[in-house]
């Protein structure tokens, strides 16, 4: 699949774009986590590299800023190898983008459980079927939040998450553009985190329905806001090495 090499688009522009996607990322994320809390984590879930990164960093006794920060670079590693070289100004964009995300991260998640306000720890637990479905639907709608996020700051390609990146390496280097596939063999390194986890605490948390809708559909979520979520932006100085 032929990709778009040079930007197209202001500084300006892309830092507008960028911003926007950050916030809706880290709520998306956030509101899977918290929602999840309101029935029982092991029940609805949370989006996938946050069930697994959540899980292991609770092995290993992290709070979220750092859990998200140490698997990042490990990613960034990950990243390095399939590209092939390493890539100073890469490496350096991906932590640029990771720090204020893993902050954004534990605010939202301060916000929500109520550190800072009452909005989520105030609603009721899902004790009725009608709440069980409500904190399901929002569930799934923070999966797509996540998904259509993505899918705007992969277009701008000003700076990445390492997850991000790595699905885009994938998505154009190997998979000719297909969104959902390189998505779902982007799952794998979240997987061997789970796996650990599970093995050092015996214990399987935020894996749920909402997990298994993040897995099947937030690569098509993806892919379906390329086209309709800001339609004219496109993807730029998308870089990924040698195309396979």
């Amino acid at each position: 699949m032929k990709v778009q090499t040079k930007r197209t688009i202001s500084m300006s522009s892309s830092l507008a774009y960028f911003v926007l996607s950050l916030v809706i990322n880290s709520a998306g994320n956030v509101l899977t986590l918290v929602t999840s809390s309101k029935i029982h984590p092991s029940y609805l879930g949370s989006a996938y590299w946050t069930a697994a990164t959540a899980n292991f960093g609770a092995a290993l006794h992290w709070n979220l800023f750092w859990a998200f920060i140490i698997v990042g670079i490990l990613t960034i590693i990950l990243n390095s190898v399939l590209v092939g070289s390493f890539s100073w100004k890469r490496a350096i964009g991906n932590m640029l983008f990771m720090i204020p995300f893993s902050a954004l991260i534990q605010v939202f998640a301060d916000f929500f459980l109520g550190r800072y306000s009452n909005i989520f720890s105030g609603l009721p637990e899902a004790t009725n079927p009608l709440m069980v479905f409500l904190y399901i639907l929002l569930n799934f709608f923070g999966v797509v939040l996540i998904g259509t996020a993505i899918s705007i700051y992969q277009r701008v390609n000003l700076v990445l998450h390492p997850a991000d990146d790595l699905m885009q390496i994938l998505r154009f280097k190997y998979f000719k553009g297909r969104a959902a596939t390189a998505m779902w063999i982007s799952y794998v390194p979240p997987t061997v985190l789970a796996v650990i986890a599970l093995i050092i605490t015996h214990n399987f948390t935020n894996f749920g329905l909402g997990t298994i809708f993040a897995f099947l559909f937030q690569g098509g979520v993806t892919g379906i806001a390329d086209k309709w979520v800001f339609p004219k932006l496109k993807h730029q100085a998308v870089d990924v090495g040698k195309v396979e």
